[in-house]
């Protein structure tokens, strides 16, 4: 899978899980109906929200986009629906490739600068397993997220 598929994939995921949670969000408070929109939809949306950020931070690495650019990527899924302006600016910015520049088949010649760029390069060389590897880290955190609960109200 490409950088490009990759984080349009997700951000379309995030996106959608985004109205969801909306839809569980007037179910619980609006309507006063069900709570299990939230709970279903609020889960969901946590779990595309972490594998967004871990995308968008392994296609930057790839990219070699600027921090600022990286900050405005992971910020645009704290918005409702903004990863999907984010992801046609970066397309038409050029910003996604086809393939991944320290993968097999990217550019001749390529040399890792960084230590992320090395750890990107070794992943990508086991897709299989740094996709395994991925998904048990993005669970772990979401699992220790639902562990904590929610914030708690001041009163």
């Amino acid at each position: 899978m490409s950088p490009r598929t990759l984080f349009r994939r997700l951000a379309l995921i995030e996106a959608v899980t985004w109205t969801l949670l909306i839809l569980g969000m007037v179910l619980k408070y609006v309507t006063g109906t069900t709570e299990l929109g939230v709970r279903i939809g609020g889960g969901l949306h946590g779990l595309a929200f972490l594998a967004y950020l871990a995308a968008t931070v392994y296609v930057a690495v790839d990219g070699r986009w600027s921090a600022g650019r990286t900050l405005a990527g992971l910020a645009s899924a704290v918005i409702p629906y903004a990863t999907l302006p984010f992801e046609r600016s970066a397309e038409r910015r050029g910003l996604l490739g086809d393939r991944w520049r320290l993968g097999p088949g990217g550019r001749t010649g390529e040399v890792p600068r960084s230590a992320l760029e090395r750890l990107q390069a070794a992943t990508l060389r086991r897709p299989v397993v740094t996709a395994v590897i991925g998904a048990v880290v993005v669970l772990a955190v979401f699992g220790a997220l639902l562990v904590a609960g929610p914030p708690v109200p001041r009163s």
